[in-house]
């Protein structure tokens, strides 16, 4: 077995461990970087130390602390407040504000899951008020943090501007944060009619046999949805009867001056990294700075609450990707891809790839792993990096809603559903759908038809 096989190897072992464990793969890849790096590979403990991504880390540190403040100092709650004030008792607005609130809080720098588990629980009981379907209502807040997870400050977006100035097309990066975007947005309409066709047609048949006199399985009580028809009645393709549902008055939050401020941090935020350059790290600490001291008691809960967990994997896995790249291991596999002989071809498999590992493994790191891989397939003449960048971006981002990721974990915990293994099974098939179509339908939209 060869040397880089075997630092491969290693590699898909810590992802499988991070997995099905709660043991985190970065802190595994940092060790794992040591062992291989200096046992296998012959490299110094100099050399493995000078791959840790430093300014990756301090993009994620100024990101996540700023967000935790925006979250403690109760900002998003101002969010939620506004979003269901504008919805009142408007169904067709429920949806929209919340994948808008979910987007905008990963396009200020939020963790995809981390937006996730604010919004869901908040958009689902609107949802349920409004009787929207579970499912529907979970997928259009999914794709919401996927619309905003690719912004310049977001480290998914982080990452992907990594591929883009490795491709030297860094200009590109607001085009990448707006197809992934428009792209997410698009899903999240179809999501909710499909699903929410499919409610109306089983609430229709379920309407019918009831009114034919036909027994039904189960004893519902007085109230409750109608079971579907051949059984395994859930909460998450019926929804809820809202005839008779009270009104609910939203519980007030009041825009203090620590709110508008911090508002108008994100905006300038936004403004110094996508107009000025300003670095995504700096910007991020410099406005967290600036809310701490006009509120300095935000300062220890919000690092307490920063996901250090989520930043030690990607820079974990950063890291030994970096050994891989010092040791050679990346030039093979590099070589591989080019003996395939199309780099249009290339770049189809390398989405199915990063959808198919996402799936069952962090969105982040596997777009850590895969960011050197990319750089030679974008920078190939006959294809444009922003389209290659942007078919792996949405091939890896848009299967998280499945059970076994973070962010669809965190959706069946927010539901909680009549029948959790419906549920799970519905999720599950979404994603898998998502990876049968989707990385095939980017790649010919953006890498075939040359889109940016």
């Amino acid at each position: 077995m060869s040397v880089s096989l075997i630092a491969f190897a290693v590699l898909v072992v810590a992802f499988a461990i991070g997995s099905f464990t709660r043991i985190n793969a970065g802190l595994i890849a940092t060790v794992a970087a040591f062992g291989v790096g200096t046992f296998v590979a012959g490299l110094s403990i100099k050399d493995v130390i000078g791959q840790f991504p430093a300014g990756l880390f301090f993009i994620l540190v100024g990101a996540t602390l700023l967000f935790a403040i925006v979250r403690i100092n109760g900002t998003i709650d101002l969010l939620a407040y506004w979003a269901e004030v504008l919805a009142g008792n408007r169904r067709f607005l429920v949806p929209v504000l919340m994948f808008l609130l979910t987007a905008a809080l990963a396009s200020a720098g939020a963790f995809t899951p981390a937006a996730i588990a604010i919004v869901a629980p908040v958009g689902l009981a609107l949802g349920t008020r409004f009787g929207i379907s579970t499912l529907a209502m979970g997928l259009v807040i999914v794709q919401g943090a996927n619309a905003g997870a690719f912004s310049p400050v977001n480290p998914f977006g982080v990452l992907g501007n990594v591929m883009l100035s490795d491709a030297g097309a860094s200009q590109d990066s607001l085009k990448l944060y707006l197809y992934c975007f428009a792209f997410n947005a698009v899903l999240a309409v179809l999501a909710y009619l499909l699903i929410e066709s499919i409610m109306k047609k089983r609430a229709a048949r379920a309407a019918a046999i009831e009114s034919s006199g036909a027994p039904q399985s189960g004893g519902e009580r007085p109230g409750s949805p109608a079971p579907v028809v051949g059984g395994g009645a859930t909460a998450l393709l019926t929804a809820p009867a809202t005839v008779d549902a009270p009104e609910r008055t939203p519980v007030k939050v009041a825009a203090t001056p620590i709110r508008i401020a911090t508002l108008l941090g994100i905006g300038a935020l936004l403004v110094m990294t996508t107009t000025f350059g300003l670095d995504v790290g700096v910007a991020s600490l410099v406005v967290a700075l600036a809310l701490i001291i006009l509120n300095p008691g935000v300062q220890k809960p919000a690092v307490e609450s920063m996901p250090w967990s989520a930043i030690v994997l990607v820079t974990g896995i950063v890291t030994y990707v970096g050994m891989l790249e010092e040791m050679g291991a990346l030039e093979e596999l590099q070589a591989g891809i080019a003996g395939l002989g199309n780099s249009s071809v290339a770049a189809l498999i390398t989405s199915y790839v990063v959808g198919i590992v996402s799936a069952f493994a962090s969105t982040t790191g596997t777009l850590g792993v895969i960011s050197p891989i990319v750089t030679p397939i974008a920078m190939d003449p006959l294809l444009t990096p922003i389209g290659v960048v942007t078919a792996i971006a949405i091939s890896s981002s848009v299967v998280d809603v499945s059970p076994m990721s973070t962010s669809g974990a965190l959706l069946m915990a927010s539901a909680q559903p009549k029948d959790e293994r419906m549920f799970f099974r519905a999720l599950l098939l979404w994603a898998v759908a998502m990876i049968a179509v989707v990385p095939l339908l980017v790649w010919f939209v953006f890498v075939q038809l040359g889109i940016g």
